[in-house]
């Protein structure tokens, strides 16, 4: 029976380890489509966020699923074998890393305190990032994949869609995960969530697509899903606004036309960091009072009944 069991466990793990690579390996490929430098470094890398969220739910042990999908993808776009198996390395290390730091600097994966929101964004997606950066940028350097002027450019590149993958992705899922059915929500708060998901989207793609600089105009629709909708409608909306700004630094229109790209990689990192942080920390100090708020509201209650009950 024991060993039965233990079997069943093993199988389970497997199967974890399996569902995370092939996850790694089909958001990849659609990250690959946004490539910018040697098909294969794109401003938007969602692997790393799935990685992270999947090691903060299930621990360190499913690392193989993360080395698996990364060697999985890089064999058919790398230069050969041994730049990608550094790559791969690179890849599975960080995140990990930033998993680790995470956990030292006691991360919750409810994301529901300001902590929580300024470790993810600093610890684990800019500084525990620079590891796949570095390693994956060099490898590509070494093997003479990259001319010499082009290692801080790919670089840049690099980094900012890994750490964007963390930033957006990694609070996406983590929210995704803990949301249930919603019962007793009424029609006037469900025609808000689809006016707040339009109105978003709609500046978006007018801020993106503008020459002029109105990436500015997408802050209320940030603050108004924070205050109103918490962490989910915050995660939800920083994706969209996220993604959609990397597919116009993409294209390069917009804020982002007539730019380099490390000029326009700078400019993206800098926003699309703006919108995450501002949209987590938001979500997370509404949460934090709103849960406060709750807690007294019980206390007075408590205390309210004890006075009824007790004797003149």
């Amino acid at each position: 029976m024991v060993d039965r069991a233990r079997l069943r466990q093993h199988a389970v793990e497997v199967l974890t380890v399996l569902a995370v690579a092939a996850c790694y390996y089909a958001t990849a490929r659609l990250g690959l489509l946004q490539q910018l430098v040697r098909g294969q470094v794109t401003p938007l890398w969602p692997p790393t966020g799935i990685a992270v969220a999947a090691l903060l739910v299930f621990g360190v042990r499913i690392w193989p699923g993360i080395a698996l999908g990364a060697v999985a993808v890089n064999i058919i776009i790398g230069p050969s074998v041994l730049p990608v198996l550094l790559i791969a390395v690179g890849n599975t290390v960080a995140p990990v890393c930033s998993y680790l730091l995470l956990r030292r600097a006691g991360f919750r994966s409810e994301v529901d305190r300001l902590w929580d929101a300024l470790a993810l964004v600093f610890l684990g997606a800019l500084a525990g990032m620079l590891i796949s950066a570095t390693v994956g940028t060099g490898a590509l350097a070494v093997s003479g994949a990259l001319p010499d002027a082009g290692f801080w450019p790919t670089w840049s590149v690099w980094w900012t869609g890994d750490a964007m993958g963390v930033m957006v992705v990694t609070p996406f899922l983590l929210v995704v995960r803990r949301i249930r059915r919603p019962y007793g929500i009424g029609p006037a708060r469900w025609a808000e969530a689809v006016a707040l998901a339009v109105s978003t989207a709609g500046v978006t793609v007018l801020a993106t697509d503008t020459s002029a600089s109105l990436l500015f105009l997408v802050s209320p629709f940030l603050i108004w899903a924070a205050f109103r909708f918490e962490r989910a409608g915050a995660a939800c909306c920083a994706l969209g606004v996220s993604t959609l700004a990397i597919l116009a630094a993409g294209r390069m229109t917009g804020p982002f036309a007539h730019h380099g790209l490390l000029t326009n990689m700078i400019t993206l990192q800098a926003f699309n960091g703006t919108t995450a942080l501002t949209s987590l920390l938001l979500a997370a100090v509404v949460t934090e009072r709103n849960r406060t708020y709750r807690e007294i509201k019980r206390l007075c209650t408590q205390l309210s009944e004890k006075v009824t009950h007790q004797d003149p």
